[in-house]
């Protein structure tokens, strides 16, 4: 399903569902002090019935089967959750999955104690979806933003990939990011009060061929380039990689979250 956004890479159209297999495949990347600290501001915990947002794939929730929680994972696109169901039954994970929008879903008032969303809140309209998600959540139910991206300024590999991916798509705003702390829409804070905010260095572990599918799944290519353009960056990426990183690296990521509560 086509996603277009001015406020998104120019408006370029984009579907994830194009890059559901990439993206199952090379963005379960999330390290362990993620889930942690989410569970450690009481987000997924044992008892709780939490909502995950734009799951895609359903990383949050596969991850954090651990902690206890009752899991429901809502994504617009039927390519994302047919993998996430994949992996949930590889996994023995216990997830409900449904088709919808975030803000038109078919769920029960005041059903959940928390909800989240991971590296996608960007895409919903505050406007619309705040009112939502009180009226989803029981009376002091928390809501968790999360995001995590490389480190371009500081990283030469990130650098280098995101310049090539540029050439392809020179509107696409996922590129140039640094320490930003989660930004929170002014709809949301009127109904929700910030409680806590997060924020961490990580390096994560590639090899070539799981960094250029990382690179593959995300919004700048394959959601999004034609079959030509992104022909022509596979080649590029992979040709650039063999001159510029070793068989296995790190590149340097910012994790942060915020932590709010239903007024």
């Amino acid at each position: 399903m086509d996603i277009t956004d001015p406020a998104i890479d120019g408006g370029r159209a984009f579907d994830f569902g194009r890059t559901s297999a990439d993206y199952a495949r090379f963005r379960d990347i999330y390290p362990a002090e993620l889930y942690n600290t989410l569970a450690g501001h009481g987000i997924g915990i044992s008892g709780q019935n939490v909502l995950d947002l734009g799951t895609g794939t359903a990383v949050l929730p596969r991850n954090m089967q651990g902690f206890g929680a009752k899991w429901t994972g809502l994504d617009i696109s039927a390519e994302q959750l047919a993998q996430a169901k994949r992996l949930a039954a590889e996994q023995g994970a216990d997830i409900t999955l449904i088709c919808s929008p975030a803000e038109t879903a078919d769920l029960a008032p005041h059903s959940f104690d928390a909800v989240t969303a991971c590296q996608c809140f960007w895409y919903f309209d505050p406007v619309t979806l705040t009112p939502r998600l009180a009226e989803l959540l029981r009376p002091h139910g928390k809501l968790a933003v999360v995001q995590m991206s490389w480190l371009p300024h500081e990283d030469s590999i990130a650098a280098e990939c995101e310049r090539l991916i540029l050439r392809f798509n020179p509107h696409w705003t996922g590129a140039g990011w640094t320490r930003t702390p989660v930004d929170i829409p002014a709809p949301v804070t009127e109904r929700f009060a910030v409680k806590e905010r997060f924020g961490f260095d990580v390096t994560i572990p590639f090899t070539r061929e799981s960094w250029h599918g990382r690179l593959r799944a995300c919004r700048g290519t394959a959601a999004s380039l034609s079959e030509k353009d992104l022909a022509e960056w596979d080649r590029e990426d992979r040709a650039l990689l063999e001159r510029i990183a070793p068989e296995r690296f790190g590149v340097l990521h910012y994790a942060a979250g915020c932590i709010l509560e239903l007024k």
